[in-house]
């Protein structure tokens, strides 16, 4: 039986946690210091009902606790009495999520593909600490610090942890290579590593740029009017900005990434809160590099957040034509509160508003979080991924564009012209073989071995030339089933131009777009997509509307096609 002893440091470095959080929790949510004793009252009297529960069971229940999880455990169960975006991470968590938005990360610079229990190297960054001590693609990595890299027991989380770490520190790492018995051991300092969060900007032909942004990070921005200067002068007069599975990031990325597209006094957001002390309103302030010729954006049922607050800005003001399928509909805004101890609250603080006066945030009833997240399966239920015809619109939620466009509010952007889920290639084969990154496996390999040959053309040549041969085909059924990975021949038949457009986009992106410390661009990768993206060749067939929209003209949206 444990003894019983005072409540000590762990409870004492955790009550400070719990009296920010109610503090600020206090003064955001309804109270504050002037007019609301009251309230005030009442979240000490909470703060000591807290730390009394606390302070027994840490001395007198009957078996030893853990008081740090029973804390955290409990302040997240209190926040799931709110929206469904109020959130608590902790020490660890609120690490890798603030990672996520950096420019950039401290590790060794490679890019690994976990394939049969194996970490494989995709590629080592130019110039990266991996690459200046000799490793390259195709080594298999079996160990970091004599701790092994290989076994079901390894994961991505366990490879973060053995390689990212303070930059100027080592990590000795044991590699194989293909075709020697030998291991070979190096030691890596570790560097800033850069992210990117635009992962392709190319001229889809002599007037078309096309950009994708995966997320709004802190350099997001930069890297956008880069790419974009870049394409304008190679000719660009008409952009497409794909948003798909872009779940958003900082808000002010996405309003100056509006501001080079929108021309004028123009409003771009709005947000209101309660009181006025997280009211804001953004307007248009500087000439954009981009503010005539027409713009596209393609958004899913994916795009959330600061990829609503674009696409929202760009439709009410008749700037873009939005192209794909109405997006999340996550329309509240947080602001991030770092805790003495590393931990981090993200408050939802307001709400925020397209121009045309929309609240993209999709219902919720407070503490009901799992009903919430069940919107995607319910999406899927109504054939809204599929058909145009299952969009619901809420005529009590009714607004207009500047130009007098019908859009809705209530959940998300509806997108002026709709593209249904493409689910034609996808089958249990397919998911069995990204599961156990096969199809990448192939690829790498087949980089590897020609590399030679496959680097004296172009990427222009061989994308009109290659071809996924038949041999390629069965070694990748060998794989398949090395790993235990069923053959279905009905299945593998209704897969293999997926297969086959997959196989030729990794090997263009492990020979000619490895990501590079300049820019970080896959665009040989959506080069080879791009032919079986509906979506994509759908808004390349729509820019007459998109033309006509940047002429001043208007043109029939989706929610005016479903009403008539």
């Amino acid at each position: 039986m444990k003894d019983k002893q005072p409540v000590n440091s762990s409870l004492v470095v955790k009550l400070p946690i719990i009296v920010a959080i109610s503090v600020v929790g206090g003064m955001l949510i309804g109270a504050n210091f002037f007019g609301g004793q009251s309230k005030m009252s009442n979240i000490s009297r909470g703060v000591n009902k807290f730390r009394e529960i606390l302070s027994l069971v840490e001395t007198s229940y009957v078996d030893s606790v853990n008081t740090d999880t029973l804390v955290d455990f409990s302040i997240k169960k209190m926040l799931e009495k709110l929206d469904p975006h109020t959130a608590y991470f902790g020490t660890e968590e609120a690490a890798m999520a603030r990672t996520q938005l950096e420019s950039g990360f401290d590790g060794i610079g490679i890019e690994y593909n976990l394939f049969n229990d194996t970490v494989y190297v995709m590629s080592a960054m130019p110039g990266g600490p991996a690459e200046l001590v000799g490793i390259r693609s195709g080594d298999m990595l079996v160990a970091a610090d004599g701790a092994s890299l290989v076994g079901p027991k390894v994961n991505s989380n366990v490879i973060f942890n053995k390689l990212r770490g303070k930059r100027g520190t080592e990590v000795k790492v044991e590699i194989l290579r293909h075709g020697e018995s030998s291991p070979h051991t190096y030691t890596v300092t570790r560097d800033r590593i850069p992210t990117f969060s635009v992962s392709a900007g190319y001229m889809v032909d002599n007037q078309t740029a096309y950009i994708k942004i995966d997320r709004f990070m802190e350099s997001t921005y930069q890297e956008f009017r880069n790419i974009l200067t870049i394409l304008k002068n190679q000719g660009a007069k008409r952009l497409m900005l794909d948003l798909r599975g872009n779940p958003g990031g900082y808000k002010d990325r996405a309003e100056k990434i509006v501001d080079e597209l929108l021309g004028g006094d123009k409003m771009i957001v709005y947000t209101d809160g309660k009181g006025t002390q997280y009211d804001s309103k953004t307007m248009t302030k500087f000439d954009g590099i981009f503010e005539k010729g027409a713009v596209m954006v393609l958004i899913d049922e994916n795009s959330a957040s600061a990829s609503e607050i674009v696409a929202g800005a760009l439709q009410d003001n008749d700037r873009a034509l939005i192209v794909g399928r109405r997006s999340f509909g996550k329309g509240l805004v947080q602001m991030p509160v770092s805790l003495s101890d590393g931990s981090e609250l993200r408050l939802t603080i307001s709400r925020y508003y397209t121009p045309s006066g929309r609240s993209i945030q999709k219902p919720y009833l407070l503490g009901h979080e799992e009903e919430y997240d069940k919107d995607y399966d319910d999406r899927i239920k109504r054939g809204e991924l599929f058909n145009s015809d299952s969009i619901k619109f809420n005529e009590k939620l009714k607004y207009r564009t500047t130009g007098g466009r019908i859009v809705y509010g209530g959940g998300g952007i509806t997108p002026d012209v709709f593209v249904g889920r493409d689910t034609t290639y996808y089958t249990k084969y397919i998911s069995d073989l990204w599961g156990k990154n096969i199809i990448r496996e192939i690829a790498l390999d087949y980089a590897n071995s020609h590399q030679n040959e496959l680097s004296k053309q172009s990427f222009k040549d061989f994308n009109k030339q290659f071809m996924v041969s038949d041999e390629m085909l069965a070694t990748l059924k060998d794989l398949a089933k090395q790993t235990k990975v069923k053959h279905n021949e009905k299945e593998y038949q209704r897969s293999l131009p997926y297969i086959k457009a997959q196989i030729k986009a990794y090997i263009a992106r492990n020979v000619w777009s490895k990501k590079t410390i300049n820019n970080g661009l896959n665009n040989e990768y959506y080069q080879v997509m791009s032919t079986t993206d509906e979506t994509f060749q759908k808004a390349l067939r729509s820019f007459e509307k998109a033309e006509k929209l940047a002429r001043g003209e208007l043109v029939e949206t989706l929610s005016h096609s479903l009403k008539r």
